[in-house]
């Protein structure tokens, strides 16, 4: 098999992986949150999937953009809507300038990544307001996975949009990889009622 093959298989089959890790946490109280996380994490995969072309980018963008909003959604059934100023402006403030950065190399899709950069940082804001309100061991697992999500987006467009680096792919999915396990993980420990 041709190394394109292997990664065309094996990347979706991980993300596959981590989603299963939900269907081993039961927990009637929560089975909205828990359909919610599982949907969110469905249509990351279908991200992955499309973003295997290069063609397909603004679909691949367009799915994880539903993620992001799918998880803030999910966070906010736990805790409902988190709404504290300072880390919004912050998470607002680091969108805005990774938007500006990219901007004069963004051509034709300066408003599909304006549109993204906004959700994710609504996300992301979302994930680390559950730290805020409560300091357990979950929400921790949350609140990292939320930066290494936006850590490894940035990173995308970085290599996509100003300058390809070396081991790009590594760096991209391995933080990837680690916060939606992260999620995955946190989600699966709060339907066990482990969440402390």
């Amino acid at each position: 098999m041709g190394r394109e093959l292997l990664y065309s298989i094996f990347k979706p089959l991980t993300t596959i992986l981590v989603i299963s890790i939900l269907f081993f946490g039961k927990n009637s109280g929560l089975i909205r949150f828990k359909n919610i996380m599982v949907a969110a994490l469905i249509f990351c995969l279908l991200g992955d999937m499309l973003l295997l072309q290069d063609k397909f980018f603004v679909f691949g963008l367009g799915s994880f953009l539903i993620a992001h909003l799918l998880l803030a959604y999910g966070f906010g059934v736990l805790e409902s809507f988190q709404f504290q100023w300072i880390s919004g402006i912050l998470f607002l403030g680091l969108g805005l300038s990774i938007f500006f950065w990219l901007k004069p190399d963004l051509g034709n899709l300066e408003i599909p990544v304006a549109v993204y950069i906004l959700a994710i940082c609504f996300m992301a804001w979302q994930g680390f307001g559950l730290w805020l309100k409560k300091r357990i061991l979950t929400y921790a697992l949350i609140a990292i996975a939320v930066f290494l999500f936006m850590f490894s987006d940035t990173m995308i467009a970085v290599n996509k949009f100003k300058s390809p680096f070396p081991l790009s792919g590594v760096v991209v999915l391995g933080t990837y990889w680690m916060s939606i396990t992260l999620i995955a993980n946190a989600a699966f420990l709060i339907l066990k009622g482990q969440d402390t």
